[in-house]
């Protein structure tokens, strides 16, 4: 499943190539929306909550998309784009008069009314990546709240429930744990979040300045793998539970259990 930062790029893509100008081509190929209801309109913007793309249009509605796990919103000059937007797995297609965004796969695509907007974000938590999640008391504060109140529920667990916080996928979790040698299945009520997730939204923000090669990959899909750290073969675990699991992966050594925990 495409991560924080691959929405955010994403968003910031769509923001750079359609925002300011009318929708000469406009078709939604999604159940029960109507195909050009955008047609025509100025879009205002693109932006990115956590795993979800919100386009706004000056008509007074918002394109709410979600890439899922194979998704992708792709710009292409418009004049040879057409024949890429044919593919029947193309799910909807916005263009001016240079540039065509075509979205594949798309995972969930829905049509609210700008006003309204909030109803699909309502159950999720904070944003990560927001500008002012640090500083904001509805930002951090409200994550370390909302962990506390998690009690003996696994950190890892925590990191990947979007109505905690959004943005963080099984990447970044396990990233961030690694680097602050936090053994996944510690209770999220004991963990210093301050430092996990200074770490995590820093390696995000690595994957947004250098989209190829900017990520720190120490633990993610190298089970079997030596630790760049100790040397130890690194482990595939799971978090969540069924039948949710998502894969976790961590260093043994470097990342043991607090005392008394198996």
């Amino acid at each position: 499943m495409p991560e924080g930062d691959t929405v955010y790029l994403t968003a910031r893509r769509l923001d750079e190539a359609l925002s300011g100008t009318v929708l000469t081509w406009a078709e939604l190929r999604w159940p029960n929306l109507d195909p050009t209801a955008l047609s025509g309109a100025t879009v205002l913007r693109s932006r990115a909550y956590g795993k979800h793309v919100l386009t706004t249009v000056d008509t007074g509605w918002t394109l709410h998309t979600h890439l899922r796990m194979d998704g992708t919103w792709r710009v292409h000059r418009t004049d040879p784009a057409a024949r890429l937007a044919r593919s029947p797995t193309v799910r909807a297609v916005l263009a001016n008069e240079t540039w065509t965004c075509v979205g594949d796969r798309l995972g969930m695509l829905d049509l609210v009314r700008t006003q309204d907007e909030h109803t699909l974000l309502d159950h999720l938590g904070p944003d990560i990546l927001a500008p002012d999640f640090a500083s904001s008391p509805d930002g951090l504060t409200a994550v370390i709240r909302s962990y506390q109140e998690q009690g003996a529920r696994p950190v890892g667990d925590c990191l990947l429930d979007q109505t905690l916080m959004v943005g963080v996928g099984t990447l970044f979790a396990a990233e961030g744990l690694f680097d602050q040698k936090i053994w996944p299945w510690t209770p999220a009520a004991e963990v210093d979040l301050r430092p996990l997730l200074g770490s995590i939204r820093r390696n995000l923000g690595r994957g947004i300045a250098r989209p190829v090669d900017g990520r720190i990959v120490h633990v993610h899909s190298r089970s079997g793998s030596p630790c760049h750290r100790c040397g130890t073969t690194i482990v595939r675990g799971l978090a969540g539970v069924a039948p949710m699991e998502r894969p976790m992966f961590y260093c043994p050594t470097c990342q043991p259990p607090p005392p008394g925990r198996a």
